[in-house]
């Protein structure tokens, strides 16, 4: 109950004595006789009370006063993400709005509020693991630390709120992914000592105002979040059912966010949704009453009606690649339906927006596509794989894929395989199916393909998998390779690592460059650098060189001309 009401149950309780009074009630058993002077009396004492009683000042003067709000204001956050990378997004904005309301970060774990944004089952059970020694970890420090509280962000939040609230009760404050804006109040009342969850989904919400405070080591490279939820309603997939249905962030907010990570030096922009290349913005009049309606790629369909209005993904990637010329522009996870002429060529003639594209296939059988409600066929996929290439000659695809699921037979699985051999990917996400509740398949099909098939299935996926993507990258020996520099290997100080425009690895030793070819002098590589690497190994992870020059996305081609004429 909040102050207000507090104010307001405890005037009626007044005002119902004084009517009941003021009617001569003989039953209450405040009074014992019925004359009117004995009434009037009472009524008169009543409204003495009455008026020198407490006011609604009063009321909001003993609740500020109280020490667990004054307290919040030296109070820390301490973060721990898993999951995708829409739950390291949902940090970003989640810490901006909690510092905005006065907290401060540490990396201290005994003096802070914990929030846990989570999304998929390996990481899931982490998190049930993590909970459990943070509750024992809270009781072992009630006394010297009373204000520690636990929380948990996201998806998990949404799906799970019972469990995490009631059952287990496990966390002090639950926040879906739509309720970020709540935390301060949320954890006021944590702090209270109440339980707290908001985990209501939205149709609007999409943090437009909110500037992420991005964690980016050193500045290299950011995701940018366009979009949120997803219309597509996969049978597999949980996402519409914990982010729900698609909306999208209005294209000046975007446009704002990627102008200041320009400022600040990034040179890599990631775009960021569920479903992120079925943007549409509607956030002005205008785009509402366009003409634009949704252009799929051919032979695909969607569950829903056709969408009109509203600016299109082709127009933000236009707007965003012009921003900086020298920032890599990428997107993810996309859908293969949204795929159409317009963004492919898009992508051929920018050259900082990377040739390369996630193209989720998730079966190369089209009786499982059709199980899975994915909207297109085996043969229209490879007819989008074949006019990707067409139009952009040396695209670089990645692909997710999942294994075992329902009613998946051995030649479904054959027919998978078939295709990962057939396309020829860079990078790969394969997965075992795993039934999610509220989901299309939970309730209409069955999960009957035996858990140790699945995981047969999956290590021969891999296996084929891994082949085929070293052969992809065995066929860019002796090419050069623009590479963006991202720290040391993880193997070795002495040499460096970053990634090419189709998002490959690409490991090279710790060296000197030149910043031009006919200059002798010599610069440091540091985070951040674009270098031009001349590859000469490769295997199915990474690509293996040596560095030649220092470059950047406008003066690539210049560089390769220049070092042709030299001898390397």
């Amino acid at each position: 109950m909040n102050i207000s009401s507090s104010f307001r149950l405890w005037r009626f309780t007044f005002r119902k004595c004084l009517s009941r009074r003021l009617q001569g009630d003989t039953c209450d058993r405040y009074y014992c006789s019925k004359s009117s002077s004995t009434d009037q009396t009472r009524v008169v004492q009543l409204k003495n009370k009455l008026a020198c009683g407490p006011s609604f000042q009063d009321f909001i003067k003993s609740s500020t006063s109280d020490k667990s709000v004054d307290v919040l204001k030296y109070l820390s956050v301490y973060f721990e993400t898993y999951g995708c990378q829409m739950n390291v997004s949902d940090t970003e904005i989640a810490w901006s709005i909690l510092q905005k309301a006065g907290y401060s970060r540490t990396h201290e774990l005994p003096e802070v509020l914990q929030i846990l944004p989570i999304k998929k089952e390996k990481a899931e059970q982490t998190i049930w693991n993590r909970l459990k020694h943070l509750t024992a970890l809270k009781k072992r420090c009630q006394k010297h630390k009373p204000l520690l509280k636990i929380g948990v962000l996201g998806c998990m939040a949404e799906r799970l709120k019972t469990k995490l609230l009631e059952q287990e009760k496990l966390v002090d404050v639950l926040a879906g992914p739509d309720a970020y804006r709540h935390l301060p109040r949320l954890l006021s009342l944590a702090y209270g000592g109440q339980r707290a969850s908001n985990v209501l989904l939205s149709l609007e919400e999409t943090y437009a105002d909110v500037m992420p405070v991005h964690q980016t080591p050193e500045g290299h490279s950011a995701f940018v979040s366009i979009m949120r939820g997803c219309d597509n309603m996969c049978s597999y997939c949980i996402v519409p059912f914990t982010r729900g249905r698609e909306r999208s962030r209005p294209l000046s907010s975007i446009l704002e966010e990627v102008r200041m990570l320009s400022d600040q030096g990034v040179k890599e922009v990631t775009l960021l949704g569920q479903n992120v290349n079925s943007y549409r913005d509607f956030s002005e009049q205008h785009f509402i009453c366009s003409e634009g309606s949704t252009q799929l790629s051919r032979g695909f369909k969607t569950v829903y009606r056709t969408k009109q209005g509203g600016l299109l993904f082709s127009d933000l990637l236009d707007k965003v690649s012009q921003i900086d010329p020298d920032m890599r522009i990428r997107f993810t996870s996309p859908h293969p339906k949204d795929f159409p002429d317009e963004v492919l060529q898009l992508i051929q003639e920018r050259r900082n927006i990377c040739k390369q594209i996630h193209l989720p296939a998730q079966s190369g059988s089209s009786r499982v596509l059709h199980a899975m409600r994915r909207g297109y066929t085996r043969e229209a996929y490879l007819d989008l794989v074949e006019n990707i290439r067409e139009i952009i000659p040396r695209v670089s695809l990645s692909s997710d894929f999942i294994t075992g699921f329902c009613g998946e037979t051995e030649e479904d699985h054959q027919q998978t395989l078939s295709l990962v051999r057939e396309v020829g990917y860079n990078v790969g996400f394969l997965f075992a199916y795993s039934m999610r509740k509220k989901t299309h398949a939970y309730h209409r099909l069955q999960d009957d393909v035996p858990a140790p098939v699945k995981q047969c299935r999956l290590e021969e996926l891999i296996s084929v998998f891994r082949e085929e993507a070293a052969k992809v990258n065995m066929a860019l020996i002796g090419s050069t390779q623009l590479v963006l520099v991202e720290g040391e290997s993880k193997r070795s100080s002495e040499e460096l690592c970053g990634r090419n425009d189709g998002n490959v690895k690409v490991v090279f030793p710790k060296t000197d460059l030149p910043v031009q070819p006919e200059k002798p002098q010599m610069v440091p590589v540091t985070l951040g650098d674009y270098v031009l690497v001349k590859i000469t190994s490769a295997n199915s992870q990474c690509l293996r060189g040596h560095a030649l020059i220092h470059s950047s996305l406008n003066d690539r081609k210049t560089s390769e001309h220049l070092l042709s004429k030299q001898t390397i």
